[in-house]
This record gives structure tokens, C-alpha cells and sequence, in this order.
């Protein structure tokens, strides 16, 4: 069944579209606000009836950083290079807890790019709440509400940072990622490095790039997701995450953590058997400050690293040859979970060392197979994954990728 939706009779007054927006919200239902939620809301215009895409922001204290932010989204294009259409996308700041005067910086900003729909809220979160956590959440939240409210159950959940320029095309390539079939898109992060002092850093954090890369690489030759082909990357992060409303409602919304709240949305993506794409496409270029606004995040990291390198430490990352082992049983438990468990599924409890009793269970009632996956990680010892030196992982990896690559080619030619 079609249902009318506001954008049709947006040439009629706001009581109008009031009167209608409820209709739709009764249709669409949201969960009910709570106080800082209602607050938020209360502070944001009605949607326009051409939006798609809401970009949201949290910001505390950048009035130094916004200005580029804010900048680097005016000047979104489609895929050809023209702008993109008016209203189509917004972007909401939530200035939360700011000794500064960000959310004042926010409205100058609107009024040197009139054609973006650039709105701002300011909350003072009480201090359990104060966390990057709860502020992405209530803006994502409101985010896909106001997508619900114009029907637009596709429409994109589009997330980036305070101190994070995006791409001229950015929304673009969200968006063909999206229409392509994906639920949800994790963008490709540069970190902004310069100077002698941070030549260190520079070559830590290359060096662990080119280890994740390789690692989606080999992960993609041995069970390879259709929705996430390569060529592909591994991030999914806040300064670059969008997912449709309808993908959002599905999760639940954003679990509200006090940090690696978006490692635990792409987690519960996971969980439900939604489609991530890591999309080389999607890209943003973030800061290297390593005081930032998060107890665990890129600042974070940076800094440990930095401390790494002045103790002549090098980091440690995940054994290759044990991921790739985890990978191979994971694309056996998916063959046994999508059809009737067989002869595979004794080797499979042999692979494992679990029960055979409790894996046919799990294998019979998981709702999903990403539930299933993660009950599998938690209780098979043999899946277990140990610390290596980073360099001697990225001597592994090659060796890994070329064996499985000429295996593959054999197996074709067969």
C-alpha cells in the first residue's frame, strides 16, 4: 500500500505539514524521548521534504576544528561533480557540554553557507551521560526520526567528527553504496600527519594500516562476504559511519557506551546479518590531535603509539596465521548453519572443541548467524587468537595471501 507522505503537500502552511507529520509519526512510530532527547528535538526545525541523508556531529569544544567540518559538507557534489540537490541532506551539531562557544560558531557558519541545512542543539548532559556515547546516540536517534517522519525508512544516518573534513563526494558514494545494496557504510579514514615530529607516528600507524588492509584481503579470500568485496578496507568509524534508518531501528539504535560506541553499532550490524561495506570510496580526513574527546579512541591510540616508539616498544597485533584458521571455520559454520547440518558439522565440532550436543543446538535455534558466530567466539578455546610483533605479521600476511591466491587459481583451473 502507498501512503501519502508530507512531502506532497509541502506547498500547503506549517499547520499543515504539523498535522500531517503526526499522522506520519503514528504510522512510523519512534521510541519515547526522554528529557535530553525532548531537548534536543525542541531545538531542530522541521525536516525538509526533500531530505535523504541526516549528517550528524557531536561536538564538545571545537570551535577551533567546525569551521573546516562545516566547510568540507557545503561543498558536497554528487558523482559527476554537481551540487547536490537543496535540502536533500542536513547537517545536525549537538554542542554538548562546551565551555566554548561552538554552538554560536555553528550559527555564523549557517549564515555563510545559506544553502546547507545546518542546524545546531546544546545540551548540558549531567556527568554519567557526558560521553561521546550518549551524545551519538541522541543525535542518530533524532537522526532517524526525522527520516521516519517523511517515510523515508532508506533514508541514511550519515555520522563524522568535529575535528574530520570529508570528501567533495562523500554523501555521494554513501549513497551509491546504499542503493548498491548495503545497509550500512564504514568510510576510509586519513589521519592529517605533518612535521618531523610526528615522522614516528607516521610510520607506526602505516605500518598498522597496511596490516588490517592485508588482513581484510586475506579475510575476503578466505570467506568472502558478498555485500563487502574487494576491494575494500577496515575501518568503521565515527568520523566515517552511516547506516538507513531502517537498518538503525533493526539494532536497536546506538548502544550507549562511554567509548567504541561505533565498534559496538557494526557489531550489533553483525549480530543481525546486516550488510557493512567498507567502501575505499567514502573518505575523510581526520586530525591528529592526541588530546581528544574520548577515554578510548583514534587520540588515544595515537598516543600509546607515540609512547610505543619512544620506548623502542613495537605494537603487537593479532597472530595472521590463527585469523586466517578463525576465517576458514567461520565460512564452514556458515555453510552448515544456511543448510541442514551434515556430515561437515562432526568435523566442524572436531575444529572447535565444543560439544556436539550444544553446537547442533546453537546451529538449530540462532536467530541470525552473526549470534550464532559470536557464541562460537566465546566459547571455542580453539579459536583463540594470540599477540604478535606487527612486523612479523606483515611478513606473514604476503605469504598467507599468495599461497591461498594460487590455491584458489588451482582450484578454478580443476
Amino acid at each position: 500500500m502507498n501512503h501519502a507522505t508530507p512531502a506532497r503537500f509541502l506547498a500547503s502552511d506549517e499547520g499543515a505539514f504539523t498535522i500531517l507529520s503526526q499522522a506520519t509519526e503514528w504510522l512510523f512510530p519512534v521510541p519515547k524521548r526522554d528529557r535530553s532527547a525532548r531537548l534536543l528535538h525542541q531545538q531542530l526545525p522541521l525536516p525538509h521534504p526533500g531530505l535523504r541523508m541526516s549528517v550528524i556531529i557531536p561536538a564538545k569544544d571545537e570551535v577551533a576544528n567546525l569551521p573546516a567540518t562545516l566547510a568540507a559538507l557545503a561543498a558536497q557534489v554528487d558523482l559527476q561533480g554537481q551540487p547536490l540537490p537543496a535540502g536533500s541532506f542536513e547537517v545536525i551539531v549537538l554542542a554538548n557540554n562546551c565551555t566554548d562557544h561552538t554552538a554560536d560558531l555553528v550559527r555564523e557558519q549557517a549564515g555563510r553557507f545559506p544553502h546547507l541545512a545546518l542546524h545546531v542543539a546544546e545540551l548540558c548532559l549531567p556527568a554519567a551521560q557526558a560521553h561521546v556515547g550518549r551524545a551519538r546516540r541522541l543525535l542518530m536517534d533524532e537522526a532517524c526520526a526525522r527520516l521516519e517522519l517523511l517515510g523515508r525508512r532508506h533514508g541514511i544516518i550519515a555520522s563524522t567528527d568535529a575535528d574530520t573534513r570529508v570528501a567533495p563526494t562523500w554523501l555521494a558514494a554513501i549513497e551509491a553504496e546504499i542503493t548498491a545494496g548495503a545497509d550500512a557504510v564504514g568510510g576510509r579514514i586519513f589521519t592529517e600527519m605533518r612535521g618531523r615530529a610526528l615522522q614516528r607516528l607516521r610510520r607506526i600507524q602505516t605500518a598498522d594500516a597496511a596490516y588490517r588492509l592485508l588482513c581484510a584481503r586475506l579475510e575476503g579470500l578466505l570467506d568472502p562476504a558478498p555485500a563487502d568485496p574487494w576491494p575494500r578496507h577496515h575501518q568503521h568509524f565515527g568520523a566515517s559511519l552511516a547506516l538507513t534508518a531502517q537498518a538503525y531501528r533493526q539494532v536497536g539504535g546506538l548502544p550507549e557506551v562511554r567509548f567504541l560506541e561505533d565498534e559496538a553499532l557494526c557489531q550489533a550490524l553483525r549480530q543481525h546479518d546486516l550488510k557493512l561495506r567498507h567502501s575505499p570510496a567514502v573518505q575523510v580526513l581526520t586530525s591528529a590531535r592526541r588530546q581528544g574527546r574520548v577515554e578510548v579512541g583514534l587520540s588515544w591510540q595515537l598516543r600509546e603509539w607515540l609512547h610505543m616508539s619512544r620506548q623502542q616498544r613495537e605494537p603487537q597485533v593479532e597472530n595472521p596465521v590463527q585469523l586466517a584458521r578463525r576465517w576458514q571455520v567461520r565460512r564452514q559454520l556458515r555453510a552448515c548453519w544456511s543448510n541442514s547440518p551434515g556430515a561437515e558439522t562432526a568435523a566442524l565440532v572436531t575444529r572447535l572443541g565444543l560439544p556436539k550436543a550444544k553446537l547442533l543446538k546453537h546451529l538449530r535455534q540462532a536467530p541470525s548467524f552473526g549470534k550464532l558466530w559470536d557464541w562460537v567466539l566465546a566459547h571455542s578455546p580453539a579459536l583463540a587468537v594470540a599477540p604478535v610483533p606487527l612486523s612479523q605479521a606483515l611478513l606473514l600476511l604476503p605469504r598467507l595471501i599468495q599461497s591461498h591466491v594460487v590455491a584458489e587459481g588451482r582450484a578454478l583451473a580443476a
